[in-house]
């Protein structure tokens, strides 16, 4: 089952992720909200829509928009609509 780890702490675990452009998205409710925190920060991508960011917070460490979820999507990404991936140094095992 896929598992995304960060700082030696499973942020996400699910067996129904999602891969797009080699990245996992992982369901929103396969998230360990603990450690996430809603940033203010965004990005376009043409064909999947508005981005939006979340901080992730472990044992006091930070790294910030390490995660990214598209809370509404375009028409050809509705399978990741809300669902969550990570960069940053997240590393995913699969």
């Amino acid at each position: 089952m896929p598992k995304a780890i960060w700082n030696g702490t499973v942020l996400a675990e699910s067996d129904k992720t999602v891969i797009v452009e080699s990245n996992y998205y992982f369901p929103a409710d396969s998230i360990n909200k603990q450690y996430f925190q809603e940033s203010n920060t965004q990005s376009t991508c043409p064909w999947k829509g508005v981005a939006s960011y979340y901080t992730i917070e472990v044992d006091g460490q930070v790294n910030k928009d390490a995660a990214w979820y598209y809370p509404t999507t375009k028409e050809k990404a509705k399978n990741i609509e809300g669902y969550v991936a990570f960069w940053k140094g997240v590393k995913i095992e699969a």
